[in-house]
């Protein structure tokens, strides 16, 4: 079955550094647009970047410059790399993978574009 394991969240201060990590099974992972959401507490889930199966990727402008997605097919993994880290960035991180069909994020980043998620995984920053 389909199981996408994320890792690399931490605590971290403002202005740090934190890689997300996230293994995908079970389906041929390089077929499939993936993507990082984010859920802070009281908030709705909340698009941060997407890539498709050839590294065309998007990103929500909150962290446009800062933030880096990448993608290893060889090894079915997806990575987060996050920069110059805010407060604000403190969220619950979510690895997804984008149903057959969906624009591939080319019409934003939307939830309802993913048919799997991870179990997610803890990113706090304080200032």
């Amino acid at each position: 079955q389909v199981q996408l394991v994320e890792s690399g969240g931490g605590s971290v201060q403002t202005g740090g550094s934190l890689r997300l990590s996230c293994a995908a099974s079970g389906y041929i992972y390089g077929f499939y647009c993936m993507g990082w959401f984010r859920q802070a507490p009281g908030k709705e889930r909340e698009g941060v970047a997407g890539i498709s199966p050839g590294g065309t990727t998007y990103y929500a402008d909150s962290v446009k410059g800062r933030f880096t997605i990448s993608r290893d097919n060889a090894k079915n993994t997806l990575y987060l790399q996050m920069q110059s880290l805010k407060p604000e960035d403190t969220a619950m991180y979510y690895c997804a993978r984008a149903r057959v069909g969906a624009s591939c994020w080319a019409d934003g980043l939307s939830r309802a574009d993913v048919d799997y998620w991870g179990q997610g995984t803890q990113v706090t920053v304080s200032s």
